[in-house]
């Protein structure tokens, strides 16, 4: 416990970070997630264009790379491994969402569905509008959530994040060319409406830091915990 204490986790190498995870340090899990929550959970959202279930897919990618970070080889940045997990888990939560919505049509619940969708978003849409910057920040939002998903992802990560188009191209395990045309079709479609502002204006909303990351954080780290117990500590 003590050298635990007298350790600068903020100082360790990502190979130090995940040797530790490994051995079920739970210090080195809230590092990670505190470093990591703000772009997984832009990235979820890019994709899933809904607060609470951004929150759930980001910790369950959390969850699902501790669990295997054996396998982490650092060929990438943890980061970039992390963003491809979340990513990931977050488009199969929306193929999974469409075909029980088929299953619902095929039969014959289509009006059961839109009422249990219309009551979900009236459940989230209150906390998203307390981070939003003013009208515009809303508008701007609101044009991004228009944008076909592959764009709305590489928009997010590149404008927003601040990602090369290399990096992107690696979280996403797309070809770079697909990254750049991508971004500039997405571009062009918010251009003509809402001018050289977007990532200044943009850059505060979708926050996802303070109380929100913190309780976050919180969530991973116990889970993380429950998962380790039982085994030898470091």
């Amino acid at each position: 416990m003590a050298a635990n204490t007298a350790l600068d986790y903020e100082a360790l190498s990502e190979r130090e970070l995940c040797a530790r995870l490994s051995a079920g340090d739970s210090q080195a899990a809230r590092v990670v997630v505190r470093r990591n929550n703000q772009r997984l959970y832009r990235a979820a959202w890019s994709v899933l264009k809904n607060r609470s279930e951004a929150e759930d897919v980001v910790q369950e990618g959390y969850l699902k790379a501790f669990a295997a970070i054996d396998r982490f080889e650092g060929g990438a940045s943890l980061a970039t491994w992390l963003t491809r997990i979340v990513v990931n888990e977050a488009i199969s939560r929306v193929r999974a969402a469409r075909r029980r919505d088929q299953t619902l049509r095929d039969n014959g619940l289509a009006i059961l569905q839109e009422h249990r969708e219309q009551a979900a978003a009236s459940l989230v849409a209150a906390p998203e509008e307390t981070v939003m910057r003013g009208e515009f920040a809303g508008l701007l939002q609101r044009a991004v959530e228009k944008l076909p998903e592959a764009f709305r992802l590489v928009f997010v990560l590149h404008e927003i994040e601040g990602l090369s188009a290399d990096e992107v191209a690696e979280s996403l395990a797309i070809p770079v060319e697909t990254v750049r045309t991508r971004l500039f079709r997405a571009r062009r479609r918010l251009r003509a409406d809402l001018g050289p502002e977007i990532r200044r204006a943009f850059g505060g909303t979708i926050a996802f830091a303070g109380a929100d990351c913190e309780a976050l954080t919180a969530r991973v780290v116990a889970a993380f915990e429950a998962s380790r117990r039982g085994k030898p500590p470091l």
